[in-house]
């Protein structure tokens, strides 16, 4: 092989490993409260608002925070450097990504789940289909 061409794979191959290196640093997955606090790392969290405690938002500071359980029943104090989404007391399921400290998650994205605006309160029907009668003319 030419220099060039291996020097050119060293550098593809390098850049390459250092990418998924530092992406795989970043995101640590889809985990509860105690894995993502013990991890140290960015995560994803899954869970509801808690909606029997009060969610404030400081404009001073530029602080949205409000409780949130996870899937796994851990609640913690969410700390969010935005306003309050849009359709947050809407919310079917929260996702966050941040990182844990302590007993407070800093979230630096939060998505929030809405319900369908297709299923009503009557929920989904069902509907039966009319098989075709087969019909024999006797000619």
């Amino acid at each position: 092989m030419k220099p060039k061409t291996i020097v050119g794979l060293v550098l593809i191959v390098g850049f390459s490993s250092m990418l998924l290196l530092n992406f795989g640093q970043q995101v640590g997955g889809y985990m509860n409260f105690a894995e993502a606090e013990e991890a140290g790392t960015q995560a994803h969290v899954v869970g509801m608002w808690v909606d029997s405690d009060e969610f404030r938002y400081d404009a001073s500071s530029n602080v949205f925070t409000f409780h949130m359980q996870d899937d796994a029943g851990n609640v913690r104090e969410v700390r969010y450097g935005n306003p309050k989404p849009a359709n947050f007391e809407d919310a079917e399921k929260l996702v966050i990504e941040g990182s844990a400290q302590g007993d407070v998650f800093i979230a630096d994205n939060i998505l929030v789940k809405c319900p369908s605006k297709y299923n009503d309160a009557r929920g989904l029907q069902e509907y039966e289909v009319e098989t075709p009668v087969e019909t024999t003319s006797g000619s």
